[in-house]
Order: C-alpha cells, then sequence, then structure tokens
C-alpha cells in the first residue's frame, strides 16, 4: 500500500516538473494558432454578415418588383374600366 503511494507521488512529482517544462512551449506555439483562429472566425462572421445582407437586398428587390406589379395591373384594370365607361 505505501508502495502505490509512493508511486503516485513519484509520478506526479514529474508530471509537475514536466508540465512546468512544457506549459511555456505549449504557450509560445498556441498562441499563434489562436489568434489565427480568431482572425478566421472573425473573417467568417463578416462573409456572413455580408452574405445576409445581399440577401436581405435580394428580397427587399423581389416584394419591390412584385409589389410594382400589383400596382400596374391595378392601374391596367382602372384604366379599362374608364375607357370602357367612354
Amino acid at each position: 500500500m505505501i508502495q502505490k503511494n509512493i508511486d503516485k507521488i513519484i509520478i506526479g512529482t514529474a508530471l509537475t516538473v514536466a508540465a512546468s517544462a512544457l506549459l511555456p512551449i505549449a504557450k509560445s506555439t498556441l498562441k499563434p494558432i489562436a489568434e489565427a483562429g480568431m482572425q478566421g472566425g472573425a473573417g467568417l462572421f463578416q462573409r456572413a454578415r455580408s452574405m445576409l445582407q445581399i440577401a436581405r437586398e435580394e428580397v427587399e428587390d423581389i416584394v419591390a418588383e412584385a409589389q410594382f406589379e400589383r400596382m400596374k395591373r391595378q392601374l391596367d384594370k382602372e384604366i379599362a374600366l374608364l375607357d370602357g365607361e367612354k
């Protein structure tokens, strides 16, 4: 039982020493990767925002054209009624 505890203490100490040695290396390696990931995410967000704006403009154009066509048909009917009364 004591032998198992000593083994655990030795392994824990070795891992602590290894982690303290590897932490600065991991930090210097992961920092640029994290920055690049954030920049990529920001670029992706900007692209998505731009695409949504374009889609919104397209939908607004379609709605405006439909309203114009409806108004044009209504005016054509009114003109036909006026011509029929003469």
